[in-house]
């Protein structure tokens, strides 16, 4: 015990040593010639004000000059105050032992010295960018900035001054004196960037040259490349302009000018102990001829019905590259190799011919997942939680995946109000759910669906428990069946033919029931009913240069066939199903989030949501799950969830059961966000949220929750929040300040919050807010 609390000390007072000293030179062990780096001062860009830099270009030079200097906080700009690396650097023993030697090893920051930025090489960088984008006349310089009080530490600023870049004048094309120079020259003529007046740029006609070949790869000339086509340019006409004439290489392989037909196609699957082993079993397909090396689970025709390219036709790369994607989407599969072997003969017509082999290593079915929770909400739950999955990749040797996961989770609620006692409200959760995904669309023919993605027909079946002590505990039941597909690239479709579900209160208390008694539209939603529903989804996800659109949209109906039905067969006033009435509503929603690349890590997105509900016939209320409600982590910050709406409304007294009635049948919310990085995994963001929710129909029992001047009664928050970003798991802490409560606070004016630390709100949680 001794030695540990030795430690702590001894660990204390290197901490207190560091904060100390961390004002302390950080220079002292530079050579004489050695200057510090402390980071760029300034990136000045000098041109004719009618002048617009293209914003790639501004991208380009700024990674150039994007060096981080010691501690950085915002590179290359900005530094944090306290340069500790640098301090142990300049003062400790490197060969120091024990402790010290280990805080040595993990504090030490060797510094980053100008000589090792080499401004000069940067300004060479940015001046070879500047005539490859066509700014022949422009140049970059820059100065070094000593520092007044320690000559030893320099910034750099660098001066862009730019003049008016050349522009493309006449373009001279291919003669046409074969097959491929005859595709070249069209597709050529076609492109919108060789025009005359382009502005001249190495990178965009690399990229004509690109496309160019792409389309001659997938139109069968396999072995073409970019470095076969070639500019020759001319300056010397017109200052200002280059003129360009298209010409190919002189050294051109043979076998690059020949057109490739798919001759014959070969897959191979293996099971996962490689391909080395198994007895084969050769079938003759219509696509390919498919080699089992036995005993291997799949069948005969999964393999075969992804192959894209069929033979006799042009060989096309892209045709090849989809059959890898579709076969990788199947899940199945730890390996996919791909092989392309020419043939020595040719076709009468003069084509040439390539067989292509696909290997395929079957990966092990099983799968076992294991997911341990902690959870924080923004209504103040904390609990852990458990959920066990068993996933089979290839129940039926088909890509079929079978999946079952059960989950639980205990939740107490911290803190005190409403005169309740924590305890009272501890809850549980547990349940279970089984699915069924088959790689394959069970449809009708007429539903527009692309072979070139994976669409998929999920059945599923879940159950569930929610426990809420002295309150109530309500069972969930659900099955239902559903088709995923691609009408293109950009848009997924989601259908729910059909999907049936099963709620009831197994028991209540007398404080739920006196809550339900003060409120019959809450309680209404609460009821035991059935829900058959029908639901669509369209999502449209598509790049735009720097910007990036989703939009996503669902429409659902609930009862509408059910209560047809049971018309026709002569029933009247409330219908039920086994004696529990059935709910009969229409849902619609639609999402728009735009994200702006302002650099390479700093971006601006917006969100815009809206949604409608409205029960009728058979049920006067929405139920309780499919209604809309505002506030929490990925929502308006500022609040924390169900605290606010519907409309002006208010409960009266606080308690730990009045967020039942602050849904809505109406919502909209609208989210602006900036993101930016910190240091490493850590990004920060700054972000902007408003929204409410409203009732379609009026209630007594919560007045004001209709709408009424739309603008004042949207709640309004801003706060900044620290993202822990590894790609595959995002950690994310916003700390929202609230600035306008819709409704009645005691306080005029809009910003009408009382106390600052009432309109603080706290939230943690895993991935972005939208």
């Amino acid at each position: 015990m001794k030695h540990h609390s030795h430690s702590h000390i001894a660990l204390c007072i290197a901490a207190v040593m560091l904060l100390l000293g961390a004002s302390c030179s950080t220079t002292s062990r530079l050579g004489e010639r050695d200057v510090l780096y402390t980071g760029v001062k300034k990136l000045a860009y000098h041109k004719p004000d009618t002048m617009r830099v293209d914003d790639g270009l501004k991208s380009q030079i700024f990674e150039v000059i994007n060096v981080k200097p010691n501690n950085p906080l915002y590179s290359p700009y900005y530094r944090t105050p306290f340069p500790v690396g640098l301090w142990v650097y300049n003062h400790w023993d490197p060969d120091a032992k024990g402790l010290k030697g280990w805080l040595y090893k993990h504090l030490v920051a060797r510094p980053v010295l100008i000589s090792r930025v080499n401004p000069d090489a940067r300004v060479d960088m940015i001046n070879t960018l500047l005539r490859n984008n066509g700014y022949f006349t422009s140049s970059a310089a820059y100065t070094l900035n000593y520092s007044k009080s320690n000559p030893k530490k320099a910034s750099i600023t660098y001066d862009v001054t730019l003049a008016e870049p050349y522009r493309i004048g006449r373009v001279e094309y291919l003669e046409r004196s074969s097959e491929v120079d005859r595709l070249i020259d069209s597709l050529a003529r076609r492109n919108t960037y060789l025009r005359p007046g382009s502005r001249y740029s190495l990178d965009s006609l690399n990229a004509v040259r690109v496309d160019i070949t792409n389309t001659l790869r997938n139109r069968g000339y396999y072995y073409y490349r970019p470095e076969y086509i070639q500019y020759l340019a001319d300056s010397v006409r017109e200052q200002g302009v280059i003129d360009l004439r298209l010409t190919k290489a002189q050294d051109i392989p043979n076998q690059a000018e020949v057109r490739y037909l798919l001759n014959r196609v070969t897959a191979t699957v293996a099971g996962n102990s490689g391909t080395g082993t198994g007895t084969p079993d050769t079938i003759e397909m219509p696509r390919c001829t498919l080699v089992k090396l036995e005993p291997v689970r799949v069948r005969d025709r999964v393999v075969p019905s992804n192959i894209q390219g069929r033979p006799g036709r042009p060989f096309r790369v892209n045709s090849m590259d989809r059959t890898q994607l579709m076969l990788s989407r199947l899940g199945i599969f730890s390996n996919i190799d791909m092989h392309v072997t020419t043939l020595d003969s040719i076709t009468p017509a003069g084509d040439g011919l390539l067989d292509l082999d696909v290997n395929c290593i079957l990966d092990k079915p099983w799968e076992v997942k294991l997911e341990v929770q902690g959870t924080s909400k923004s209504s103040s739950f904390i609990g852990p939680g458990l959920e066990l999955g068993l996933t089979h990749k290839n129940v039926f040797g088909g890509g079929e995946k079978f999946s079952a996961n059960l989950m639980a989770s205990y939740e107490w609620q911290t803190g005190k109000g409403g005169g309740y006692k924590s305890n009272d409200f501890n809850s549980y959760e547990f349940g279970a759910e089984f699915s069924l995904a088959l790689p394959r669309l069970l449809a009708p023919r007429f539903v527009d669906r692309s072979r070139r993605y994976q669409n998929w027909t999920r059945f599923n079946l879940k159950a569930d428990i929610m426990n809420r002590p002295k309150y109530f505990k309500l069972l969930q039941m659900g099955a239902g069946m559903s088709w995923e597909w691609h009408s293109n690239r950009h848009s997924l479709n989601e259908f729910t033919p059909f999907k049936l579900s099963y709620n009831k209160l197994l028991s209540r208390t007398t404080a739920f029931d006196s809550a339900m008694v003060a409120n019959p539209a809450i309680a209404q939603s609460f009821a035991n009913v059935f829900i058959p529903e029908m639901r669509y989804s369209f999502t449209y996800d598509n790049d735009f240069g720097r910007n990036h659109i989703t939009w996503r949209s669902t429409v659902i109906e609930a009862g509408n066939i059910f209560a047809g039905l049971w018309a026709m067969c002569g029933s009247k006033g409330q219908k039920k199903m086994l004696g529990t009435p059935f709910s009969q509503f229409v849902k619609a929603e639609t999402q728009l989030v735009w994200t702006r690349s302002l650099s390479e890590s700093n971006k601006l997105v917006g969100r815009v949501y809206v949604g409608a509900a409205h029960a009728y016939g058979n049920m006067d209320e929405v139920p309780y799950r499919e209604q809309f409600y505002i506030g929490g982590a990925n929502s308006v910050r500022g609040f924390a969830v169900r605290t606010i709406g519907p409309g002006r409304y208010r409960p009266n007294v606080r308690s730990v059961y009045d967020y039942y009635d602050q849904t809505g049948t109406f919502k909209f919310e609208t989210n602006w966000e900036y993101r930016f990085p910190i240091i490493g995994y850590f990004k920060g963001a700054v972000f902007v949220d408003a929204g409410n929710v409203w009732l379609l129909k009026a209630d007594d029992y919560r007045p004001g929750g209709t709408i009424g001047n739309f603008f004042k009664e949207l709640a309004l928050g801003t706060g900044f929040g620290i993202r822990f970003d590894m790609n595959m798991l995002v950690v994310r802490a916003d700390l929202g300040i609230g600035l306008h409560a819709p409704y009645d606070t005691g306080k005029s004016g809009y910003f009408n919050l009382l106390r600052f630390k009432d309109s603080l709100a706290f939230h943690l949680a895993i991935g972005y807010p939208f």
